[in-house]
This record gives structure tokens, C-alpha cells and sequence, in this order.
């Protein structure tokens, strides 16, 4: 939840805006999510909108707005629990627009009641993105208009599953980085499977403690981490280097997970 009230011009500007949001067809509601609703942005943040609507929704409608940018069609950023958004300036503001099917959002909010979920692949994101990211959001968010689900807390159930799935991930990565790319010196593969691993980890970290995440930004500094970086940027390009990056990396996330 916010911990400071925005100024005046800021209030007016989320009030047109989360207004003409409501009014497109189909939107049930509008939730500002992000560090905006967090209390934790910067001047120059985005403003994170999220529409969610049942039934049809046809982006066309958001174009109609006037408002300059891109805008994605319905699945447009991969057809999962994240299925499309835009990238707008609106009154010289940044802000994203996400799209959520509310018949989607309700089914996962049940599934992580019961400590279920699935990972799906998104662009930006190092390691794919939990179904129950849209969980998060609600538990996170403010809702600017209409009416969306409650989520209080979250789920014990999840909390228990979640840490072991992502662990199991992230240790699968690591164990065929090792085999496939470290020893036979291949860098780019190693490390780019290493930092797969490092934000698998960093979900399982966060899932223990029960916080929330919704975004890779500051995933690893977070789930504390963030050391990894100095571990990565050191590594060698030789295998035995690589072979060492992958063990410490190993050793370093589970220090932290099983603490």
C-alpha cells in the first residue's frame, strides 16, 4: 500500500486516467500496481495500470484513446497469465497498461490457495514468471475502480510448494550448465543458464519468506542475492573458471535458501 500521498497533480492525473480505463468495454476493473502503489517510486517511475475485464477485450479500444504509444494485441506478450499490454505517454507520463482476463486472474488466485502454479516464459524476464505473479499483484496493487479479487496474505500452501519447485529449477539449470557448457568452456551458455538459475533461486528465496514479487528489477537484491553479481562478473572464460563460477553460485543461493 502507498506510504505517502502523491501531490495534487499526480491525484488528478490517475483519476483521468484510471477513468478512461474503467470505461472501456468489458473492464470490470482498474489496479495501480508497481512502485507507484508500493510508495516506493521516483519521479520519473511509470505509472503500472491494469485493466481487467471479462470477456471479450479488444485493444483497439485502448488505441481509440488517443493516447501515443504501442499497444499489443490480446496475447501479444505471450499468451499466458501476462497476455498483452502497451507502453503509452499519457500527459507527458510514462505509463504501461497491463491486460488481465479476470475469468484468468480468478482461476489463479484459487490455484495458489492451494499451492499450485505454473512458470511461463516472458520477454524481460530472466527466469519466466510465475502464474501466481497476478496473485501478487492483487496482494500488492491498489484498485482505482471497480471491483477486482481480494487476496489477504499469502497462501501457506504456496509458501510450503513454491521454495521446492523453484529450488528443484534452479538446480536442474545449474547441474546442465555445468555438464553441457562450463566444461567444455562455452561462456556465453554457462552464464547465460547461470543467471537463469540465480533468479530461479531468488523466486524459491522469496517463497519461503512469503513476500510477494512482481517483477525482475530487483529480484536478486530482494531475496538477498545480489552477491551473485560479483561472482558472475568474475568469472573466466576458461572451464575450470566456469566450472568454479557454477559451483560458487550453487553454493552462494543455497546458503541464503536454506538459512
Amino acid at each position: 500500500m502507498p506510504t505517502s500521498t502523491p501531490p495534487p497533480g499526480d491525484r488528478r492525473f490517475l483519476a483521468r486516467t484510471a477513468d478512461a480505463l474503467a470505461a472501456l468495454p468489458g473492464v470490470q476493473a482498474v489496479l495501480l500496481g508497481g512502485s507507484r502503489a508500493q510508495g516506493t517510486a521516483g519521479p520519473d517511475s511509470d505509472w503500472d495500470l491494469a485493466v481487467h475485464y471479462r470477456g471479450p477485450f479488444d485493444p483497439q479500444d485502448l488505441r481509440d484513446l488517443g493516447w501515443e504509444g504501442e499497444v499489443s494485441p490480446v496475447g501479444g506478450w505471450g499468451g499466458g497469465v501476462f497476455n498483452g499490454g502497451a507502453w503509452l505517454r499519457v500527459d507527458g507520463r510514462a505509463v504501461d497498461v497491463h491486460y488481465r482476463d479476470l475469468d484468468v486472474v480468478e482461476r489463479e488466485v484459487v490455484r495458489a490457495g492451494r499451492g499450485e502454479f505454473d512458470v511461463e516464459p516472458l520477454m524481460f524476464h530472466v527466469a519466466g514468471i510465475p502464474t501466481y505473479l497476478v496473485v501478487a499483484e492483487l496482494a500488492l496493487g491498489r484498485v482505482l475502480r471497480g471491483e477486482a479479487p481480494r487476496v489477504e496474505g499469502y497462501p501457506d500452501a504456496l509458501r510450503r510448494a513454491a521454495p521446492g519447485v523453484w529450488a528443484d529449477r534452479a538446480d536442474a539449470t545449474l547441474a546442465y550448465a555445468r555438464r553441457a557448457h562450463a566444461e567444455r568452456g562455452a561462456a556465453t551458455a554457462c552464464l547465460g543458464l547461470v543467471a537463469v538459475a540465480a533468479h530461479a533461486y531468488a523466486h524459491a528465496v522469496l517463497a519461503r519468506r512469503a513476500t510477494w514479487a512482481t517483477n525482475d528489477k530487483r529480484l536478486l537484491a530482494a531475496a538477498g542475492l545480489d552477491g551473485l553479481d560479483g561472482v558472475v562478473a568474475a568469472a573466466g572464460r576458461d572451464a575450470a573458471s566456469l566450472v568454479a563460477t557454477v559451483d560458487e553460485v550453487r553454493r552462494h543461493a543455497r546458503a541464503v535458501l536454506d538459512a
